[in-house]
């Protein structure tokens, strides 16, 4: 019976490229000389770390520009609060990667919802959509395509 998996993915090594980017030109460019600007990484969540406000979101703009260019959709950060305490500014950003539960409910409600006659289940961190026919499949992936999701979709292991 063929099937695919709706998954939501970002390659780890594209994000730490694009990081170093970002931290590189950050050290360059003049309106951060002596800020000690920076971005980090830990595990999933990245910190950016300035001297004022308007420079978290200057650095943001960078980050965001960065990350679209190696091909990571920015739709998976999620922005925090920017907090500001003496000489400092930090904001955390998390990275979101898999489907979450509630996402995943939404995905099985619109492909039920769809009238084709497929089947998907959730397993984990990703959707399992299958079907009898490829053709009621390839729709149900073009009207996923068509919804926007607050996360960035990816479509793997379809199989006949």
């Amino acid at each position: 019976m063929p099937s695919f998996d709706v998954v939501s993915e970002i390659d780890e090594h594209e994000l730490l490229n694009a990081i170093d980017q970002a931290n590189r030109e950050i050290s360059t460019r003049f309106d951060f000389k002596g800020t000690n600007s920076k971005i980090e990484l830990s595990e999933w969540t990245l910190t950016v770390i300035s001297k004022s406000e308007f420079q978290i979101k200057q650095i943001n703009d960078i980050l965001k520009n960065k990350i679209n260019k190696r091909g990571i959709d920015v739709r998976c950060l999620e922005f925090g609060e920017i907090t500001e305490n003496n000489n400092e500014a930090r904001e955390v950003i998390a990275v979101k990667k898999g489907v979450d539960k509630d996402k995943a409910k939404k995905i099985v409600k619109m492909i039920k919802n769809s009238k084709l006659k497929l089947q998907a289940s959730i397993q984990g961190e990703q959707v399992r959509v299958s079907g009898k026919k490829r053709d009621d499949l390839q729709n149900a992936i073009s009207e996923l395509k068509e919804t926007k999701f607050d996360i960035p979709l990816q479509f793997i292991n379809f199989r006949d």
